[in-house]
């Protein structure tokens, strides 16, 4: 009988300290919950000062144009554009270069891809310039001229920059080398003869309108 009575107050016991561990687990898990929840503020908070130091380190620009537009000319054209280049030039821009380059110095290579189109400006014709004799056109055209020369900006690129160690980058240098791929481009197309070629274009081009106008014969004069 004792024995029997022991064993059911170990049985007691045990329910009873199981009982307590449940309810010990279960006021744990509710201290989280509740401790997490008066995180999850604190949390939120630190995560959008973090965004906040990242934008502030790493901005985007923000461009905002001016919604007031002044158009100071309007001109109208009459350009025959008859050829055009694509050209490639790689341009070296440097400052301080000399004994202490490497400290002072500031040095960049410039990939530049670039576009030269000439032509004829047919507003420049005079009336005078275009007579008829014997049925044959004799036509004086003006010389062929550069119309645009200008660098694609999707294409160039600064391709290598070195910077000496005592010094910044010169905010200038790559207007500059910019500036000189535009001219260089621009000389490039002339010295392969862009105008030369500009102006025989021009005349197989309107030798064939002034056919398609009658006159089947056209002399170009200089």
């Amino acid at each position: 009988m004792k024995d029997i009575r022991s064993s059911l107050f170990s049985i007691l016991i045990l329910i009873v300290v199981a009982a307590g561990a449940y309810f010990v687990v279960q006021s744990v898990q509710q201290t989280a919950q509740q401790a997490q929840q008066a995180l999850n503020p604190i949390q939120q908070a630190n995560s959008s000062l973090q965004t906040q130091v990242s934008d502030l380190m790493h901005p985007t620009p923000t461009v905002i144009p001016d919604p007031v537009t002044y158009i100071n000319q309007i001109q109208a054209l009459a350009r025959l554009e008859t050829i055009q280049y694509s050209i490639e030039k790689v341009i070296t821009a440097e400052v301080g270069q000399g004994t202490f380059g490497f400290l002072f110095g500031d040095k960049l290579l410039f990939v530049a891809h670039g576009t030269v189109i000439a032509g004829i400006d047919m507003s420049k014709i005079q009336p005078s310039d275009m007579q008829v004799q014997n049925g044959v056109l004799y036509v004086k055209l003006p010389p062929a001229e550069v119309f645009v020369a200008t660098l694609d900006n999707d294409k160039s690129y600064v391709y290598d920059r070195t910077t000496g160690a005592l010094t910044k980058a010169d905010q200038n240098l790559e207007t500059t080398a910019r500036q000189a791929a535009q001219d260089e481009i621009q000389k490039a197309a002339l010295d392969d003869g862009i105008l030369d070629t500009a102006q025989q274009n021009a005349q197989i081009f309107l030798t064939r309108f002034f056919a398609t106008l009658g006159y089947q014969n056209t002399i170009f004069t200089k």
